[in-house]
């Protein structure tokens, strides 16, 4: 893996060698499968999970854990952090907690050296991590132009302040987002669009280690992870940034302290073209919620009202990872929840700010009916125009098999290929790395090496984490946007993108590191140009209402974005 300092030389350095492909195949669209390949290794990443799985089985320990894509040191490449668990005691006494003080329980943040290595900095940058920890969201809470990280866990969460020299600071009770609970998913959105970040948090479960329930089988080995119903839900938390490095907690005045859940994956969206940013919040067996932003600092739960809370039978299911956006390219996003096996994946089309329920219809139902979901993105792997998706895979419970011996507690990923709104499983042809099986958890999505094809990032419960670099589809061409706001918060979170082709085809996107599963991604805005060598017309509005219009943008580039 070979990668290149500067950022610009991706395209530049292969120009002479691509101008004679592309003259040779100008038209062409290649709906040939990227081969995907395990970069970690090489790249010097041995992070490894520690679940510290217990005879007890505590939820805890299968749950976690996320993993984030951030450029924390401003470089122009993509630095990754994976969050860890904690040592256990087995069984946990009453005055017991997780303990991190090895080096192996740490969370570790890995800087990206831009040659195709990365370099462990945790010690150094100061996130070793406090507690059993769960997820990360990445996001500049300050505007001041260096990224900053919340973390979640199981009693506590940390948020991490960037001082701009490599180094974090912990800032938690200064910033008043400590929160409480059992914390899953977290992302920065700027729900009210005054300019400051703000913070929402999902939680899962009112549990605690002295919750000692027993659940499976009444025999040696039969013990079993307990189904999320044994234990009451929760409500997600909202927190307003109020400036100067202070959040004030609203989840009661803006009304999601009234719709308690059992929250894991947050993504958001505009799914009503009203103008403002609304929350997803995947739940495990509960309804899935949708929170919409009257624009007043409030919201309304509308999963019910729009079509997306239930599936076609009307049942819940077991939202995990999840993903808001437009896969059809109609205008519209749409809504991918996740599931365990035998429930489907979800698929929720968008229209006009109701939701159909089309998961059988568009093949994802059949690809996914005996798997189990996590993380989670409608990506576009090959660059064709059309938003696929990745889900990493394995269930919950790692001895399934005890009762559901169809079912499998370590499982590949799945990849399904986006054909003009219908979802085809091309896992296969995607290369062996995409055949191992393990009991993933979070996945990060973003470009660690600036060539315009998607990776990913993978934590694997209790297992080494997995980097998958994308070995792209010669022919076809992309486009990310990198946006900084300045009436706008800085980092564009909320921002809407339009991109034209000659074609007329358009494609949206929504700035926002969110969705997946207690991960942060890649806050570009990416776009397939498939044989398009330009964007004839990029729009951008800002949240500020503040609206540019690029036209004949080329092509094989990151257009750096400044708020006017």
């Amino acid at each position: 893996m070979n990668w290149p300092r500067n950022p610009r030389c991706v395209w530049i350095c292969v120009l002479p060698f691509a101008s004679f492909w592309f003259l040779v195949h100008a038209q062409t669209v290649r709906s040939t499968v990227p081969v995907f390949a395990d970069a970690a290794k090489r790249a010097g990443i041995g992070f490894i999970h520690q679940s510290s799985p217990t005879s007890r089985k505590y939820l805890v320990e299968t749950m976690s854990g996320g993993v984030a894509m951030l450029d924390y040191d401003g470089d122009g490449w993509l630095d990754i952090l994976f969050v860890n668990g904690a040592a256990l005691k087995d069984p946990m006494g009453p005055n017991d907690i997780p303990e991190k003080d090895a080096p192996r329980f740490w969370n570790r943040l890995y800087r990206n050296n831009g040659d195709g290595t990365f370099a462990d900095v945790t010690e150094k940058a100061g996130l070793k991590g406090g507690g059993f920890d769960m997820g990360v969201a990445a996001g500049d809470y300050d505007n001041d132009g260096h990224t900053d990280l919340y973390v979640t866990g199981v009693s506590r969460n940390t948020l991490y302040h960037n001082n701009g020299d490599g180094t974090f600071t912990d800032v938690t009770e200064a910033g008043g987002v400590r929160g409480s609970g059992w914390s899953t998913g977290a992302m920065f959105l700027d729900y009210d669009r005054d300019g400051l970040p703000d913070l929402v948090v999902a939680r899962y479960l009112q549990w605690d280690f002295a919750m000692d329930i027993y659940c499976g089988l009444r025999k040696p080995g039969g013990r079993m992870y307990c189904h999320p119903d044994q234990f009451q839900p929760v409500s997600s938390l909202l927190f307003h940034n109020e400036g100067h490095g202070y959040f004030r907690d609203v989840s009661e005045a803006s009304g999601f302290a009234q719709h308690k859940g059992k929250g894991l994956g947050v993504a958001m969206e505009d799914f009503d073209h009203d103008g403002w940013p609304d929350v997803l919040i995947a739940n495990d067996s509960m309804p899935q919620q949708l929170f919409r932003n009257k624009g007043n600092g409030t919201f309304e739960e509308a999963g019910m009202a729009s079509g997306m809370a239930y599936d076609s039978d009307g049942h819940t299911f077991a939202g995990m990872g999840t993903d808001f956006a437009d896969y059809d390219n109609d205008g519209w996003p749409d809504i991918f929840v996740n599931a365990l096996g035998t429930q489907r994946y979800a698929l929720f089309r968008n229209t006009k700010g109701a939701f159909d329920y089309v998961s059988d219809s568009t093949g994802v139902g059949a690809a996914s009916m005996l798997h189990s979901g996590w993380g989670a993105k409608f990506i576009d792997f090959d660059n064709d125009g059309w938003k696929d998706l990745f889900v990493a895979q394995g269930h919950v419970l790692d001895n399934v098999q005890l009762t559901q011996p169809n079912l499998r507690h370590r499982e590949a990923p799945l990849l399904m290929h986006n054909r003009a709104g219908k979802f085809v499983d091309v896992t296969a042809a995607a290369g062996p790395a995409l055949r191992v099986e393990t009991p993933s958890r979070g996945v990060a999505f973003g470009d660690l090496n600036n060539d315009g094809w998607i990776d990913m990032a993978i934590n694997v419960n209790n297992g080494p984490a997995i980097v998958l670099e994308n070995g792209g589809v010669p022919g076809n061409h992309w486009l990310m946007v990198a946006t900084t706001g300045t009436v706008s918060n800085r980092d564009g979170i909320g921002t809407r993108i339009r991109v034209v082709t000659e074609s007329g085809a358009d494609q949206y996107a929504m700035v926002t590191a969110g969705s997946s599963y207690l991960s942060s991604n890649d806050k570009r805005a990416h776009f397939g140009l498939g044989s398009h060598r330009e964007a004839k017309l990029v729009e951008i509005r800002w949240p500020s209402g503040r609206i540019q219009r690029l036209e004949h943008v080329s092509a094989d580039r990151i257009l750096q974005v400044r708020e006017p």
